[in-house]
């Protein structure tokens, strides 16, 4: 496996002091290891994207807090693999001193990932897998998971649809453990606002043929045909659907989880009328812009994603919490010492980690604009609802996670 060591920064030149400073940060420095999806399906939405935002955010909290912390920064291509997300953090906690894995799209590789931290005593600060078990029956002292999860876009996207008359669902479903998750959160909302699924299909990652699912779909005459996936198996879907004249029969897609990027590969044209649900966009207010463009810059001139911007977010609040502490070691009193420390940066506002490892904070629900509303590149979103911080995510005591307090 390929390792990348992209960053290391020495903010102040006073090596003396500083060391007598930190002298409980694990060999002096506080090594992050970006675990990611660097050539699949889920490449463009975290990826290369994810190792700029953790550079920017590490570069922005040393500028910002005058901090003399030590910072290097390693990355790996997990190849959406479980076996070889293990092997990797194994071998950066074991040989290289890894203090916390970041990003970890693919919930089956975040699951396994999950476990590795806990019995190692290190982190993972899960920005880019979506299951809600990390927060719920999976939760553990050592895991913070924080953009977004299944049962948010579940009660997001979800519940718009339903509302708006889409009460019969067929489900084309990414065969893993986030594709399973999605499906379930999504399906108890139908069924709790009184709908009904009809079906479902599951879909190996990254396929690229969807026409026989889609003809299992088209068969169901469900009114919605939702997407349990994610990247690249969104955009294939789609398109894919406009080919089969899925939309012009009667039926609608609903994208359950969709980034900008997806949008972005789409086209307004093909993607226009889509609602979905996210935490972030770019041009939100005058803070997100500003970042957004400094990402671009860095980026090859591509807004980020909501989970680029997680990871961002995440690691600056993580080294609010090792400069609070003086040590990185121990990875569970950090993160207790994250849920104790309000949150509070330029991309989701103030927030909260509870108990149970969920940072929380505002979600929002968007349709994407007709090609005539949009004002130029990258603008693809109207705002059609904010859901509040404390009804954006599972309540507390509802996610059956050991760390909360049975009332």
């Amino acid at each position: 496996m390929k390792r990348t060591l992209l960053y290391t920064m020495l903010a102040c030149l006073g090596l003396a002091s500083a060391g007598l400073a930190q002298a409980e940060i694990t060999g002096n420095v506080v090594k992050v290891g970006v675990l990611s999806d660097m050539s699949g399906p889920y490449a463009d939405l975290s990826g290369p994207g994810s190792v700029v935002a953790a550079k920017m955010a590490v570069e922005d909290y040393i500028k910002a807090a005058g901090s003399k912390l030590k910072v290097e920064i390693v990355s790996a291509d997990h190849q959406n693999k479980p076996d070889v997300g293990a092997s990797v953090v194994r071998k950066w906690i074991d040989s290289e001193n890894v203090d916390m894995i970041l990003d970890v799209p693919t919930s089956s590789v975040a699951l396994a990932v999950n476990e590795i931290v806990k019995d190692k005593n290190k982190i993972m600060l899960n920005s880019t897998g979506g299951t809600s078990d990390l927060t719920g029956k999976a939760c553990t002292p050592n895991t913070v998971h924080w953009t977004y999860d299944t049962w948010m876009l579940a009660h997001g996207t979800g519940s718009a649809v339903v509302k708006s008359g889409g009460d019969s669902w067929f489900f084309l479903t990414a065969d893993y453990a986030f594709g399973h998750a999605l499906e379930r959160d999504t399906a108890a909302v139908v069924k709790a606002s009184g709908g009904k699924v009809l079906g479902d299909v599951k879909v190996p990652l990254n396929t690229q043929d969807f026409s026989s699912f889609l003809l299992q779909a088209q068969s169901s005459k469900a009114k919605i045909v939702g997407l349990a996936n994610a990247g690249g198996d969104t955009i294939n879907s789609i398109k894919q659907a406009a080919e089969f004249g899925i939309v012009k029969g009667g039926q609608k897609m609903a994208g359950l989880l969709v980034f900008i990027s997806d949008i972005h590969g789409l086209g307004l044209q093909t993607a226009q009328g889509l609602q979905l649900t996210e935490t972030f966009y770019w041009d939100l207010n005058d803070s997100t812009r500003a970042w957004s463009k400094r990402f671009a810059a860095l980026h090859g001139g591509k807004m980020p994603t909501m989970v680029q911007a997680g990871v961002y977010s995440g690691l600056l609040h993580y080294l609010k919490a090792v400069d609070a502490l003086k040590e990185d070691g121990d990875g569970a009193k950090v993160v207790a010492k994250m849920k104790e420390l309000p949150t509070d940066d330029p991309l989701f506002g103030k927030g909260v980690i509870r108990a149970d490892g969920r940072k929380v904070h505002p979600a929002y629900l968007f349709e994407v604009k007709k090609p005539a509303e949009s004002k130029g590149p990258w603008d693809y979103y109207k705002l059609v609802q904010t859901i509040p911080a404390d009804q954006a995510f599972r309540p507390l005591d509802q996610g059956n996670c050991s760390l909360v307090a049975k009332k």
